[in-house]
């Protein structure tokens, strides 16, 4: 007799599956438990920011380690697809995912929502004496010295979003121009896009850039004033995406996954371990700890563009604005 919530494994599909996961460790390894459980079909993951899953699929093309790509920007995946690393599929439950958090020919499937923002510790501001950003140019003020950390965009999707959003803003001879500034400020450069976020909650700088929902994570859990802001002129957004590894060794097991990945039972797991992005499927309950894109001014940002000038504009970044980085850790 099946244990209660176990489905079984379905006809055709393999007992193991292996996942290259985007968002934070707690909501990969309760995504995996609950997979692993409904299906029985052995289920590990390797958590890895954008840049690396990027670099790791490169690196095994045609031999693949993973099955299936989930989560983490989808300019992730479309940098891949692009290099052949991706082989496009729309499951069944894509159907239900509006069309604007999908590639029309499958390459990839939004499974979450969420915006850039400020991520800031209240207390490190008022001894310095300002408030949480609410432009761009607030983070150039001069008592931000060695005051902000923000992720690296050769390695995170959360730091190329901050990088394209500039591009957006300003085009790109000025958002390099910009970038270049606020450098003067960084007092670090992490591999991984939420990892600023921690550093804000530990008191080691007052201002972090991270996707909003993120911040609120780490509020809760550290119990820290931290402030979520977001830019007066506009910001990016990420779609969290999913995505079918060209030559997965469990193609079948990788094919359930991310039907079920798509489901209101799954993607309501996230908000059980503090993951507060907006699910894609509408029929998914958005917790209300989520942060409202209503109430977010959103760049018209191109996902598509964007995933497209990755690889250059993130080389870019490194020989223009990392070559001259000066401060502890950069």
């Amino acid at each position: 007799m099946l244990a209660a919530g176990f489905a079984g494994k379905p006809a055709n599909t393999e007992g193991e599956l292996v996942v290259l996961a985007g968002p934070q460790e707690d909501w990969a390894q309760a995504m995996v438990a609950a997979f692993q459980r409904k299906y029985g079909i052995k289920t590990t993951y390797v958590r890895m920011s954008s840049g690396e899953a990027l670099a790791r699929l490169r690196a095994e093309a045609g031999n693949p380690s993973f099955d299936v790509w989930w989560g983490g920007p989808n300019e992730g995946q479309m940098a891949a697809y692009a290099e052949g690393l991706i082989e496009p599929y729309a499951p069944p439950r894509a159907a239900e995912i509006p069309a604007e958090l999908k590639d029309k020919n499958g390459v990839w499937t939004g499974i979450y929502v969420g915006a850039l923002g400020f991520c800031s510790n209240k207390e490190l501001l008022d001894q310095i004496g300002i408030p949480a950003p609410t432009s761009w140019d607030d983070l150039l003020s001069p008592k931000l010295k060695n005051g902000i950390a923000v992720a690296d965009p050769r390695t995170s999707g959360t730091a190329y979003t901050f990088l394209y959003t500039q591009v957006v803003l300003r085009g790109e001879d000025a958002a390099f121009d910009y970038l270049k500034k606020v450098n003067d400020n960084i007092f670090q450069y992490t591999k991984s896009g939420s990892a600023p976020g921690r550093m804000a909650a530990a008191g080691e700088v007052p201002v972090a850039i991270i996707f909003s929902h993120d911040c609120v994570k780490f509020r809760e859990e550290t119990g820290v004033d931290l402030v979520v802001s977001f830019p007066k002129e506009g910001t990016g957004y990420e779609i969290g995406a999913e995505a079918l590894i060209k030559g997965a060794k469990h193609p079948n097991a990788a094919k359930l996954w991310m039907d079920w990945a798509l489901s209101p039972e799954a993607q309501a797991i996230a908000a059980t371990v503090k993951s507060y992005q907006v699910p894609s499927n509408p029929k998914t309950v958005v917790p209300k700890e989520a942060i409202s894109l209503d109430q977010v001014k959103l760049l018209p940002y191109d996902h598509e563009e964007s995933g497209k000038l990755r690889a250059r504009l993130s080389e870019r970044f490194g020989e223009e604005v990392r070559e001259g980085a000066a401060a502890p850790g950069k």
